[in-house]
């Protein structure tokens, strides 16, 4: 199953941005998912939802990658942080950089958690804030500078969480994408 954690409208508001940050025509976005125009228009106003196939298209898409030297730098400033840290890819919640007090927290070694998404281990409140991030707009080009709120525990050994308070920022990367930086407070 896809790590697209996106609501049938959200697909389409994620191709839209998409779209508006590359430049790229609705006809384009057709050609490139092989279906019409028509199509793209009624996926982006929610009227019509995306097919698995062209969500995970999609996806492919829009998942954040630090390919660029400065979002390289991002990760090695998160790596080398001595907060409780993290960077997810903000579509996917696959994590992309880890602080080592964060790391600490952890029961596997970091290298079998990094690309792998963290969703699995939300707490009910970070479910019921990530719900609620499409009406704040937070997946809007300007975005909402940060979100805290308080978070429950998980029951995971693996990627424990503490009931405290939790900071997200966006961060937009320099291929469009963006990623989520999650602290502890």
């Amino acid at each position: 199953m896809s790590d697209l954690l996106l609501k049938p409208a959200l697909p389409g508001i994620a191709l839209r941005r998409w779209r508006l940050l590359h430049r790229v025509k609705q006809t384009h976005a057709a050609q490139l998912f092989n279906v019409t125009q028509s199509t793209i228009s009624r996926w982006e106003s929610g009227v019509q939802a995306m097919e698995p196939a062209a969500q995970l298209q999609l996806e492919r898409l829009l998942t954040a990658r630090l390919d660029s030297a400065a979002d390289q730098v991002l990760a090695r400033l998160i790596g080398e942080s001595q907060r409780p840290m993290h960077l997810i890819c903000d579509l996917t919640h696959r994590l992309l950089a880890c602080s080592p007090a964060r790391a600490a927290e952890f029961t596997r070694p970091l290298s079998t958690l990094l690309g792998q998404s963290l969703w699995r281990f939300a707490t009910p409140e970070i479910v019921l804030r990530e719900s609620a991030l499409a009406t704040s707009g937070w997946h809007e080009i300007q975005a909402p500078p940060a979100v805290e709120f308080s978070t429950g525990s998980n029951a995971s050994d693996l990627v424990p969480i503490r009931a405290g308070r939790c900071r997200w920022t966006r961060i937009p990367l320099s291929d469009g994408s963006a990623a989520r930086l999650v602290e502890t407070l």
